[in-house]
């Protein structure tokens, strides 16, 4: 299988200085893994990311989806030119996680010059889907 990205993701940088003063940081969210046509990353399920009844909040699974792919888009487009905006972003959520990590894997379901669609699946650390996020990217000259 041929590579999916522009410029490869480089994880140190992504969670380092990147990552620096976003809401990625303050939840915790991590970039794991990067393969050629996916990029994986965990977010904790503690209290920055709990609802009150101590599972992770709905809206704090679509911020791991929406961020895992919009790097995920960001890498696949030429940034000198193009930059990705999230237009729309949809989550169902079909199992709590009340303890350990959320591992989120994003993949391009279409890569198109003006949009790209991501399917972003959720799991508890099991291994069990607990969220399917899907997101819309614009993609816009600068």
């Amino acid at each position: 299988m041929a590579s999916i990205w522009h410029h490869k993701p480089n994880i140190d940088l992504i969670n380092g200085e990147m990552n620096q003063g976003t809401i990625g940081a303050h939840l915790d969210i991590k970039v794991t893994e990067v393969g050629d046509d996916f990029i994986r990353g965990t977010m904790p399920a503690d209290h920055r990311t709990f609802q009150p009844y101590r599972v992770v909040h709905g809206g704090a699974n679509v911020v791991l989806a929406e961020s895992l792919g919009s790097i995920g888009g960001a890498h696949v487009i030429d940034l000198a030119q193009y930059k990705c905006l999230g237009q729309e972003v949809s989550a169902t959520h079909l199992r709590p996680v009340s303890s350990g990590l959320v591992v989120g894997t994003a993949r391009p379901i279409h890569l198109g010059r003006r949009s790209h669609v991501w399917e972003i699946r959720l799991e508890n650390e099991q291994g069990k889907l607990t969220c399917l996020a899907k997101l819309i990217l614009a993609i816009v000259p600068h």
